[in-house]
This record gives structure tokens, C-alpha cells and sequence, in this order.
């Protein structure tokens, strides 16, 4: 099961769910997130949390803390923790 997150601060109020799946979809996602140099990250429940929510849509509050910690690591990762970054940080929850 792989789950992609989308959160750009000016564009976004919350990160929101852009793909999600199982199997060989799952897969797919997380090819093409290695690919683009997307950070991965393995939380199997938060990844079920997630995968039941609707393409496109805002993730709910209860996953809010979870899915912080993870953008905190992706951010530092890629070294934007702090600063106004342009860019369209993603991530998976695998």
C-alpha cells in the first residue's frame, strides 16, 4: 500500500491525498517517487489512515499530527525546514 501526500503552504491550507493504491499501483507510486527524488517514508498505519480518504481531498484532522512529523522530515531532508520554499514537496507513506 503506498499513499502521496501534496502540501505547497501557499497553495494548500492542509496536505491533501494525490494518489493512492495497493498492490502494483503501490508499486507505481513509489517508482515514480524514487524517480523524481521524493522522500518515502515506511508508516503502514498511517498509510491506512490515509488510503481511505478520496483523491484530491484534505486529510482529516485525526491523521494531522502524523502527517506534521512526517512534512518536518521531508522538509529537513531536503533542506527547507525554515525557509519559504517554491517548491512541491511530497511524500509517501508506504
Amino acid at each position: 500500500m503506498a499513499v502521496a501526500l501534496r502540501y505547497e503552504a501557499t497553495r494548500d491550507p492542509t496536505p491533501k491525498v494525490v494518489a493512492g493504491g495497493r498492490g502494483r499501483i503501490a508499486e507505481q507510486i513509489l517508482e515514480i517517487a524514487f524517480a523524481h527524488g521524493i522522500k518515502v517514508r515506511e508508516d503502514g498505519d498511517l498509510a491506512q489512515l490515509l488510503s481511505s480518504i478520496d483523491i484530491d481531498s484534505e486529510i482529516p484532522i485525526e491523521a494531522f499530527a502524523a502527517v506534521a512529523e512526517i512534512l518536518t522530515y521531508v522538509y529537513r531532508a531536503n533542506g527547507t525546514l525554515g525557509s519559504q520554499s517554491t517548491s512541491d514537496p511530497q511524500l509517501e507513506a508506504q
